[in-house]
């Protein structure tokens, strides 16, 4: 019996709350035992990203990631950069930033029922033209200084609330933390993309409370909306 078939928009309704982006991590044992234990905490989205990695290797890794992930079920799975990728081992979407292909030949790519998401940094006309041409999710950012990109254009925190017209998810990334988050929710972020704050931690169990912490300020967002309806 064939799998069900799930939408991009299915899919796109997801991209909800804490949006972990792995670190390079050459280790994949680690590297799948911390994202585990961000899944644990509440991750709903796990974005493989590895940029240190020869491309043979970051397949490989990503592979193993995606069996992981398959078998314990749960959040979503994007690969960041190579929509084929994505297709190979049947993860949800691709993010794309400014370099890499564009949204046609990713949609060409990874078809009609995958995500993809894209970076607009802190240019609204770019979220708008990356919704019209078929994006399922925007991110801004850099929100904070960045340890992993510390050179980072700066984003305006009021795009987040101006993106909430384009009609799809919006992700913040940039330095977030659970002290920094819950003004960026507040201000209209869907999602918060965050590595260090998270990964860092060399102990599992507190990759999964620091995920816990960042989760708990959407369910505590989303318990409040429901007391204000």
């Amino acid at each position: 019996m064939p799998a069900e078939r799930i939408s991009a928009h299915a899919r796109a309704s997801r991209v909800a709350g804490l949006y972990a982006v792995t670190p390079d991590v050459d280790d994949t044992a680690l590297l799948l035992a911390k994202v585990a234990a961000a899944l644990d905490g509440g991750a709903a989205v796990v974005q493989y990203r590895n940029k240190a990695l020869a491309p043979d290797a970051s397949r490989r890794q990503a592979a193993a990631l995606a069996r992981m992930h398959a078998v314990r079920g749960g959040g979503l799975l994007i690969v960041n950069d190579d929509p084929q990728l994505a297709v190979d081992i049947d993860a949800d979407g691709v993010h794309l930033g400014e370099d890499d292909a564009g949204i046609a030949s990713a949609r060409a790519c990874v078809g009609p029922d995958r995500l993809i998401g894209v970076s607009c940094y802190g240019d609204f006309d770019r979220a708008c033209d990356a919704v019209r041409q078929g994006a399922d999710y925007v991110a801004f950012g850099s929100f904070f200084a960045s340890p992993v990109k510390p050179h980072a254009r700066h984003a305006d925190i009021a795009l987040l609330g101006r993106a909430r017209t384009l009609g799809v998810p919006v992700v913040a990334i940039g330095g977030i933390t659970a002290a920094n988050a819950s003004g960026l929710i507040d201000a209209g972020a869907d999602a918060v993309a965050v590595i260090s704050d998270i990964f860092a931690h060399d102990d599992l169990p507190s990759v999964t409370r620091a995920s816990s912490a960042i989760a708990a300020l959407f369910a505590r967002e989303r318990s409040r909306e429901g007391v204000h309806r």
